[in-house]
């Protein structure tokens, strides 16, 4: 199957979602733009899309080039309350940023609303509405096509992304947690009836946790929604990371967050196993959230290729299941080009004396 564009108008995101089509989601920014040195750790806030464009830019057409079908706006904890003065000239200036870059495939752009610090501390409602329509303003203007709302560990703080409703643009709703549900113990198949009722049209998980616990999760809220007789579609972008050992609060816990999370990078062959699990389990809207690097989206792209019918154009340089192998002057290593070997493989991480899980420390 040759790489190929989608030529056309563009369609919205329901309407994709509707007709059945995958939509593939954007991957790592924090975390990598971290790694790049144009993020500081800490508060994370994205300061790069006014300090380094092109940085964050040339993210954007490596996650375009990979096959993702969305630019979310790199808005991480771009709200009033997190970054004072500079919080409207940096949604604007991502807005922007995605929208170039999405201008250059059949990618749409979505206007991303992280969790407030006030939530958690003050539990003002009014005041949290505010920094979402805050925020709101801005995308609305720069007339983004979608608007995601993520990063959130209690429901009730995300229920209020209803807000989000008061524009005329779709809404997707993810939480940050895994199968036991948000930090009160309400049940992932709550959480999802509740945001439903309160008027997302696309429900779902984001990062904390890995891929294989996300699609636990996405499955409880599969089937909360069933029992209470909703619909919406399922949307899920885990960390690109593997986290079997994390506690509740996902991989912040882990004695190697942030800093020391390289042994647990999944290979793009897990994220391929990923995807078409994902896809088995009836969600739609697959991506990926901190650790998920541009090879990883490619793998999701290359995985649901028959589905889709095409491949990305990164596929280009890009053997299929290792197939480039090949042409090695190695037999041994020749004998690597096929799936069953990359499979099947169970990797080491060179590391003798350090143990395969960790024990969280909250």
């Amino acid at each position: 199957m040759a790489p190929a564009g989608r030529p056309g108008a563009k369609k919205g995101i329901l309407e994709r979602l509707e007709s059945g089509e995958v939509v593939i989601g954007d991957g790592s920014f924090l975390i990598t733009l971290e790694k790049r040195g144009y993020v500081k750790a800490g508060l994370w806030t994205p300061e790069a899309v006014i300090e380094h464009p092109d940085a964050v830019r040339q993210l954007h057409m490596e996650f375009l080039r990979a096959g993702s079908n969305v630019m979310q706006t790199f808005t991480f904890s771009a709200s009033e309350d997190n970054m004072e003065s500079k919080w409207e000239d940096v949604n604007a200036a991502a807005c922007d940023l995605a929208r170039e870059v999405a201008g250059k495939g059949d990618a749409l752009v979505a206007g991303g609303i992280c969790q407030t610090s006030v939530y958690k501390y003050h539990k003002d409602e009014a005041r949290i509405k505010k920094l979402f329509r805050l925020q709101l303003e801005v995308f609305v203007q720069k007339n983004v096509d979608f608007l995601i709302a993520e990063v959130s560990l209690h429901v009730e703080e995300a229920v209020g992304c209803g807000s989000l409703k008061e524009s005329d643009r779709p809404v997707a709703v993810t939480m940050c947690i895994g199968p036991e549900g948000d930090m009160h113990d309400v049940t992932p198949g709550e959480c999802a009836v509740r945001l439903v009722k309160a008027g997302a049209s696309i429900v779902g998980v984001n990062c904390r946790f890995g891929p294989e616990t996300s699609l636990k999760t996405m499955k409880l809220m599969k089937e909360g929604l069933e029992r209470a007789g909703l619909k919406a579609y399922l949307m899920v972008q885990p960390l690109g990371f593997h986290t079997p050992d994390c506690g509740k609060e996902g991989f912040v816990d882990l004695p190697e967050y942030p800093f020391g999370l390289e042994p647990r990078v999944a290979t793009r062959w897990d994220i391929q196993k990923y995807a078409r699990e994902a896809y088995n389990l009836g969600v739609r809207y697959i991506g990926g959230c901190c650790g998920f690097e541009p090879y990883h989206i490619r793998a999701i792209a290359e995985e649901l290729a028959p589905e889709r019918g095409f491949l990305p154009q990164a596929s280009e340089k890009h053997g299929s299941w290792g197939s480039g192998l090949d042409m090695h002057t190695k037999p041994w290593v020749r004998a690597r080009a096929r799936r069953e070997y990359w499979e099947n493989l169970l990797p080491a991480s060179g590391r003798p004396f350090c143990p395969s899980l960790s024990k969280p420390d909250d």
